[in-house]
């Protein structure tokens, strides 16, 4: 069957209430489709019209009640009000009969109210959705909230990708859309959830965000990255030499006592060193690679030249938040660097297996993040490029 692309955005209220999550876990642990893109944006009132417009339009649908309601939704909450743009998540997914496997794990809109008793939690609505009728007026609804927008059919979610494609360049990948009372105690901080955590279809991702979501800091930017063997190389550079300093030096006696064992000698501390300076420099290095092939999936040994700056085969999310002391809120619900040190609760304790493969990174400072986020190009999305190459091979 043909692979498709179809989308989820999650709305407005959803990731104000920290939810973002929670609707991520049900996304990728029961689908087997690929998450292929991520972007937070805050659209404008002419995105927000163009929109909402397209739902009412859209022919298979365009008598459905449901759907206007879910249209005058979409005007009335992802419109800017008071001056702010309002954050919304879009998730792009890619596989067979995307748009179908979609829209049946986010959920339908129910026309009429059901009971409290009748709902089983099974889709993402089901859990964070609410439709409520007055008790008075059961045409009347008192209050909607559907947590996600999901197309049923391809044709619309053709039309509503070419649509947020239109506005997808000119909008900032980190929101800007809050004026906080003391502006000087607002940090920003970057994670990477790592490679381990893409491996098969799993909830994971999405647990470890709803784990960061008990610092009370905001989500400001996502996208999902591949690293290139130069990014990963310079993003893991100050590594090799700490590396070096703790590695080698352990390594070089190491080798020191097996050689005395097996040669029944005596080895000077002279030649102690020169071992240290060339197995145990040897062995950091390796370490270093391995860091460098887990990140990227590129191994650095005889690499060709003219593709160190092309994606590489594993797949990240980077995720920044803000908010007062972010770097030291993160980094605690991180826990340590070696799990096995990592108290319980955190996310490295939880999901970590080593020092090396331990699920997540989170920058260390203020001067770290500043430096993480332009080698991994933070202010740069492909999400948009992902639409338009999709919608070049269907034409």
């Amino acid at each position: 069957m043909e692979q498709t692309i179809s989308y989820v955005m999650v709305t407005p209220y959803t990731i104000a209430k920290s939810r973002t999550g929670g609707v991520i876990s049900r996304l990728l642990s029961r689908l087997d489709l690929e998450l292929v893109g991520a972007q937070m944006i805050a659209p404008d009132e002419e995105f927000v019209k163009g929109y909402a417009d397209l739902l009412r339009n859209q022919s298979e649908t365009s008598n459905n009640p449901a759907v206007n309601m879910l249209a005058d939704y979409v005007e009335q909450n992802f419109m800017p009000s008071e001056g702010r743009r309002h954050r919304c998540l879009l998730l792009l997914f890619k596989g067979e009969d995307a748009c179908r496997k979609l829209s049946d794990i986010c959920g339908a809109l129910y026309a009429e109210n059901r009971s409290v008793e009748s709902i089983t939690g099974e889709t993402i609505r089901d859990t964070y959705a609410d439709l409520i009728y007055s008790r008075s007026d059961p045409t009347k609804v008192k209050y909607f909230e559907p947590a996600v927008l999901t197309p049923r059919y391809q044709e619309a979610a053709d039309e509503n990708l070419a649509h947020f494609a239109k506005y997808l360049p000119a909008y900032d990948n980190i929101i800007e859309n809050m004026e906080y009372p003391d502006p000087s105690k607002i940090e920003k901080t970057l994670v990477i959830l790592k490679p381990d955590n893409w491996k098969y279809a799993s909830s994971r991702p999405g647990t470890i965000i709803d784990m960061f979501s008990r610092t009370g800091l905001r989500i400001v930017g996502i996208k999902v990255h591949r690293f290139s063997l130069a990014q990963a190389m310079e993003f893991y550079g100050p590594v090799e030499g700490a590396l070096k300093s703790k590695l080698a030096p352990i390594f070089g006696e190491k080798a020191k006592e097996i050689l005395e064992q097996e040669l029944h000698i005596s080895l000077s501390e002279d030649t102690t060193k020169a071992l240290t300076e060339s197995v145990g420099v040897a062995y950091a290095l390796d370490q270093f690679h391995q860091i460098i092939e887990f990140m990227s999936g590129c191994s650095p040994k005889n690499f060709p030249v003219e593709e160190i700056n092309n994606p590489g085969s594993v797949k990240c999310m980077i995720l920044i938040y803000e908010g007062e002391n972010a770097v030291d809120k993160i980094r605690d619900v991180l826990g340590p660097t070696d799990p096995l040190k990592a108290p319980g609760g955190t996310v490295r304790r939880e999901f970590g297996s080593n020092v090396m493969v331990n699920t997540a990174h989170a920058s260390d400072c203020k001067e770290s993040f500043e430096r993480e986020k332009k080698i991994v190009e933070i202010d740069k999305n492909d999400l948009c490029g992902i639409i338009k190459s999709y919608a070049a091979l269907k034409n």
